[in-house]
């Protein structure tokens, strides 16, 4: 149980006294110092009041090491959106080095998709993908290629492979940027995000297909976010229309408008 240290924990997270906090919940400051020495074992009616107090489960409090958690698993656990922790499991996340101890980037093609969905905090499973390295990305940043499909994301191609860095933060998301987003709901998902985390508690997702409507997400779906980095392709891009292949198309669409136009007039 990690209640004693949790409570003192948030205690001083908060910059609160034992006066202070003891005042709050209706106790005496020396029945507080008991319970955050673990010398007093709460019942469960202080447990509620803490858990009312700090706006965590008591669940949590009992079962999880705060301590152990990163600030941005801290604000979202305080906020009321829970992604990372669920009584006793913690989110961690699973990855690879190679012989020199340096991250390698693990690949995830469309085969292992459907398995990354469930895997993705399982060791044993992302020790099985297969690994790369890119000279020109960063050695003290964790990066994950994913293949993508569909044609949501068009000009990126289907098939292609797209790279990301892993975001600890998700308050740093960035609107109007492209990330690699793994949600309980829909798996993998490649999109232009909108964060909206301070206003409703969402992700909104765009594709570059306008083709696509957005849609929004819930944090508390979300299991990794991974920010677009570059891509991968072995598909050679479509040359650029010219001015006047432009103009041709716009003049038979003018025509075919023109000529459904005398159709129903007639």
């Amino acid at each position: 149980m990690f209640f004693a240290q949790n409570i003192k924990f948030l205690r001083k997270r908060k910059g609160r006294t034992q006066d202070e906090v003891a005042i709050a919940l209706d106790m005496k400051r020396p029945t507080l110092s008991g319970y955050e020495n673990g010398i007093a074992e709460p019942p469960m009616s202080v447990l509620l009041a803490f858990s009312d107090y700090y706006k965590i489960s008591v669940d949590t409090l009992i079962r999880v090491d705060l301590s152990r958690l990163t600030e941005s698993q801290l604000w979202q656990l305080e906020h009321g959106h829970d992604p990372f922790v669920r009584g006793t499991n913690l989110r961690v996340l699973a990855t690879t080095v190679n012989v020199d101890n340096e991250e390698n980037i693990e690949l995830v093609n469309e085969k292992a998709k459907a398995g990354y969905a469930t895997g993705f905090a399982d060791p044993d499973f992302v020790s099985v993908l297969p690994t790369f390295r890119l000279p020109f990305l960063s050695k003290n940043k964790k990066y994950r290629t994913f293949q993508i499909s569909g044609d949501s994301m068009l000009p990126i191609p289907p098939g292609a492979y797209v790279t990301g860095e892993f975001v600890q933060n998700w308050q740093t998301i960035r609107s109007r940027y492209p990330y690699i987003i793994l949600t309980l709901s829909d798996g993998i998902v490649f999109k232009v995000v909108e964060n909206r985390i301070d206003i409703d508690g969402t992700l909104r997702l765009f594709s570059l297909n306008p083709a696509y409507e957005p849609f929004d997400v819930d944090i508390k779906d979300v299991r990794e976010v991974w920010k677009f980095v570059n891509y991968m392709t072995e598909q050679f891009p479509e040359p650029l229309a010219t001015t006047d292949a432009i103009y041709g198309t716009v003049n038979e669409i003018r025509n075919d408008v023109k000529a459904i136009r005398n159709k129903l007039e007639i």
